[in-house]
């Protein structure tokens, strides 16, 4: 029997200025991508995978030009929107996100929607040939994603992710582990 092994390296960005898709890294963020890269030096990679938001791709760009990897841009990666409204209790609405992954306010993306799209591109990624693959994404898509396969990851666990943020899912012969690699 054949054991096969998949890897995808789930990062969250490093530092930003702010929450809008073209915030920058802060000075800090662009010290923790040099750091992020460090990280990386052992591991080969066979596809980088980031989210269109400039953030995702700044923290990530050099392990991409370090391997000589093109860095493919996924909409699917994007962070949730949980209302195009300004929402003064957005943390409180948040929270309830967790708890009824249905629940949707003015023109935003349910909990379920937004796993939906994001286990979407894992599932791809398992199917595809890459053994070693990097996603950039952010720290609210990320914790969908990581609910989806760890039911018990709600809105505490999402508080205590970092920028960045490291995890590791390992598909061994149709078995998902995780593991948190590191935290920023």
């Amino acid at each position: 029997m054949i054991n096969l092994e998949k890897k995808i390296f789930v990062i969250r960005h490093c530092e930003a200025e702010g929450q809008s898709s073209e915030a920058r890294l802060t000075a800090k963020g662009i010290r923790q991508a040099a750091d992020l890269a460090e990280f990386f030096v052992d591991v080969k990679m066979n596809r980088i995978i980031s989210s269109p938001f400039l953030r995702a791709i700044q923290s990530i760009e050099r392990v991409a030009a370090r391997e000589k990897i093109d860095l493919e841009v996924e909409d699917r990666l994007a962070e949730r929107i949980l209302s195009r409204e300004v929402l003064p209790d957005w943390l409180e609405k948040l929270k309830a996100t967790y708890d009824d992954l249905d629940l949707k306010f003015d023109h935003g993306e349910s909990s379920r929607e937004a796993m939906n799209r994001v286990v979407s591109v894992m599932e791809e990624i398992f199917k595809s040939d890459s053994e070693n693959t990097l996603i950039v994404t952010h720290g609210n898509l990320m914790s969908l994603l990581l609910k989806n396969y760890l039911p018990d990851f709600g809105f505490e666990q999402w508080r205590n992710l970092t920028n960045p943020d490291v995890f590791l899912l390992k598909l061994t012969n149709n078995e998902i582990t995780i593991d948190r690699l590191w935290r920023g």
